[in-house]
């Protein structure tokens, strides 16, 4: 029987952004089309229906129902609001946390406390949407912009949101636009197909990533062509069984470090489901890299991993080389060899924290 294909769908981002745009059209008189085009990070265009448009004295308002494809998404269905407001010529756009969208309250996140929780991709997308349409319009590209997601404090109760600090709402996702189902017998499926073709086509070096950000870091690292990328998301397990039995010369395990810390712990799933960042762990690596009892106990009252990690930076404590030799060490038993074998560890810039093998 034939596997069915799985439907992708749109990220919370992906949403606002078509809302954004079409809100700032609307608040300068203009009619806007529907559906409303806006572009992925990719570079790809896509339209999307709008479910709101209104305006009044002084904004504009749109909103698009988000569809999140075959993904069991606790915002598939939600509607996102963009209501745009005029902002100070040369000031850019600005962003503000309507009903539904959460607030940072705690450091260690992409974003600074007290900024509203949408992410830097998302604001780069409307960014670039609301430039795109101030250049149709023959307007300055100066907005404040306002995203909401009704009942959305009630859908965040859902997430992990709370435990990292973001109160009051959703937070605005994305770093493709795209929302990939997630089904571990497909992707690792996928995984396999992956290494299947690397070994056809003779290459001697593959990297599995556990996302976007390393995996644009990992490829311009070892200047990787395409076909050498693995998209192992969280399963670097699947991925090192299969190598263990289709092995190839050179393996390279690629991601942030939350996800290697994981790795480092013993995890072979590194989804949140299947286990957390251990803080205890993380403290007494934080004491073989070199770092005092200070240090320890403030690793493990950190928010995140990202936090503890710039703790050890700024002692100068090497905990990211600890951290990735555990990863190296998890990796190795799993695929059944050492020799060949790499982990990197990056941050969310894509900058190199740490490597081993």
């Amino acid at each position: 029987m034939t596997d069915p294909i799985l439907r992708r769908g749109w990220t919370t981002g992906a949403c606002a952004t078509a809302s954004a745009r079409a809100a700032f059209t609307v608040l300068h008189g203009a009619n806007c089309p529907d559906p409303v085009e806006v572009a992925l990070p990719s570079g790809t265009r896509v339209a999307f229906a709008l479910a709101l448009d209104e305006h009044g004295e002084g904004f504009g308002r749109a909103g698009v129902v988000k569809d999140a494809g075959d993904d069991p998404d606790v915002t598939h269905g939600a509607l996102v609001i963009a209501t745009v407001r005029l902002a100070p010529a040369g000031s850019g756009v600005s962003f503000r946390a309507g009903e539904g969208v959460g607030m940072v309250t705690r450091p260690g996140l992409p974003l600074p406390p007290g900024e509203p929780a949408i992410n830097p991709v998302p604001r780069a997308m409307i960014g670039v949407a609301i430039a795109e349409a101030a250049a149709e319009l023959g307007v300055a590209p100066d907005a404040e912009v306002e995203i909401a997601i009704p009942g959305g404090a009630l859908l965040a109760e859902r997430t992990l949101n709370g435990r990292l600090g973001i109160v009051g709402g959703l937070s605005v996702l994305g770093t493709t636009g795209i929302v990939v189902p997630y089904s571990c017998a497909a992707w690792i499926d996928t995984i396999h197909r992956g290494i299947d073709v690397a070994r056809a086509l003779k290459l001697g070096h593959v990297a599995g990533a556990t996302g976007n950000a390393s995996e644009v870091a990992v490829r311009e690292l070892y200047g990787l062509d395409e076909p050498a990328l693995i998209d192992m998301g969280d399963f670097v397990g699947g991925m090192l069984k299969y190598l263990r039995r289709h092995p190839v010369d050179r393996i390279t395990v690629a991601g942030g470090v939350a996800k290697m810390t994981k790795l480092a712990q013993g995890l072979l799933d590194l989804h949140s489901k299947r286990g957390e960042v251990d803080r205890a762990f993380l403290a007494e690596r934080s004491r073989e890299a070199g770092g005092g009892g200070a240090l320890a106990e403030a690793v493990l009252g950190c928010n995140t991993a990202a936090e503890a990690f710039g703790m050890a930076q700024a002692e100068g404590v090497d905990l990211g080389g600890v951290v990735a030799g555990g990863a190296l060490r998890t990796a190795a038993t799993c695929l059944g060899r050492s020799d060949g074998l790499d982990v990197v560890l990056f941050d969310r810039n894509g900058r190199l924290v740490a490597r081993a093998g």
